[in-house]
């Protein structure tokens, strides 16, 4: 399943390349879980993303400004939007500074100990894609 996962993002991210700006298939074939999705988000340690976004997060002190707010992300952007920007959001920013949590080639300066493993797995790439489309305001 995995490797079927990897052919359809690589697929759908050369799609990127020629102008499309979505992953409009979900990595695993399923629906993820917005609760797990929300968790991964707000975790400092898994998903990092309060590093640099902001959002609906009023436990959560020190949210990022380097990256526009989560808050609204369902309105802004579709799943597969949504997917796309998680997964490699060099695809449609090549100058961008948010991290590819899916992709594993290509990528320079990456320690030895992560080199060819995903920060997130794509079961995580779901539920956060789950999470940030609830995010309606």
């Amino acid at each position: 399943m995995r490797l079927a996962a990897a052919i359809l993002a690589v697929c759908c991210m050369a799609g990127a390349a020629r102008g499309n700006d979505a992953i409009p298939e979900s990595l695993t074939g399923a629906r993820g879980d917005p609760q797990r999705g929300r968790a991964i988000v707000a975790n400092r340690q898994v998903g990092l993303c309060l590093l640099c976004h902001s959002g609906p997060f009023p436990e959560e002190r020190f949210q990022g400004n380097l990256a526009p707010s989560l808050a609204g992300a369902g309105t802004r952007w579709s799943e597969g939007q949504l997917r796309l920007r998680i997964v490699d959001s060099g695809r449609l920013n090549p100058a961008t500074i948010m991290p590819a949590y899916y992709r594993t080639e290509g990528l320079v300066r990456v320690a030895p100990a992560w080199r060819g493993k995903s920060i997130l797995s794509a079961e995580q790439i779901e539920d956060v894609v789950a999470f940030l489309a609830t995010l309606k305001n």
